[in-house]
């Protein structure tokens, strides 16, 4: 679980604004306002990775499955066999609307 943060590959976009105090801003304030700083960065994301796949065909889905026939006990039965070879993944797919980066350091709501 949490495999989705960028910490897990080493890049972190929002480093050095994170929690504590900062001898910088005074440590009363907001460190949101280091974002604006020689890195700056927005805490929105635009694109993700589709977990969708491309087989032969064509074909757009998140699993493909093919029927095969088994002979058991001089009975024909259908089985689905799961495709797992030459699926073609459909890459990065813009999202209708943005979203707030996992690692964005602020509280957003407070209950």
């Amino acid at each position: 679980m949490g495999g989705s943060g960028s910490k897990s590959r080493g890049f972190w976009p929002f480093a050095g604004s994170g929690i504590g105090s900062d001898p910088a801003n005074g440590g009363n304030e907001q460190t949101l306002s280091r974002l604006r700083g020689s890195r700056s960065c927005t805490p929105f994301v635009f694109t993700r990775r589709s977990s969708l796949y491309y087989d032969e065909d064509g074909d757009l889905a998140h699993e493909f499955y093919e029927e095969t026939f088994v002979m058991k006990n001089g009975r024909k039965r259908a089985k689905l066999k799961k495709i797992q070879k030459n699926l073609i993944p459909q890459g990065m797919v813009k999202l209708d609307h943005p979203r707030i980066h996992v690692d964005f350091p602020v509280v957003l709501c407070e209950v």
